[in-house]
């Protein structure tokens, strides 16, 4: 006599890691009193690609609050962008900053 033997199958799932997403990094326009309006309005269409309009609005808001968050972006492009709009308005003798700080 003969034994046979059962042979089942083993199936294996493939467990995908979960990616996070990155974190993402606020762009924050601090208010100066020395910087012309203008000026400012210039660096958000330029660095930030906004619209005149928009410029104006969120030039006034960190006018009024003191600061006003700008953009949100992975962190790199946060950092990027900030330093490139503070070095333009160092280049023009601007004392205006902008600084970056991660989304909650």
């Amino acid at each position: 006599m003969s034994q046979q033997t059962t042979v089942t199958p083993r199936t294996r799932t493939k467990t995908k890691p979960k990616t996070e997403r990155p974190k993402l990094w606020k762009v924050i326009l601090l208010n100066d009193d020395y910087t012309p309006r203008e000026f400012v309005v210039t660096v958000l269409k330029l660095v930030f690609r906004m619209g005149e309009e928009r410029a104006y609005a969120v030039m006034l808001t960190a006018h009024r609050r003191g600061v006003c968050v700008i953009a949100v972006y992975a962190k790199d492009i946060a950092d990027t962008k900030a330093k490139e709009a503070t070095d333009l308005a160092k280049s023009k003798g601007y004392p205006l900053a902008f600084t970056t700080e991660p989304e909650e």
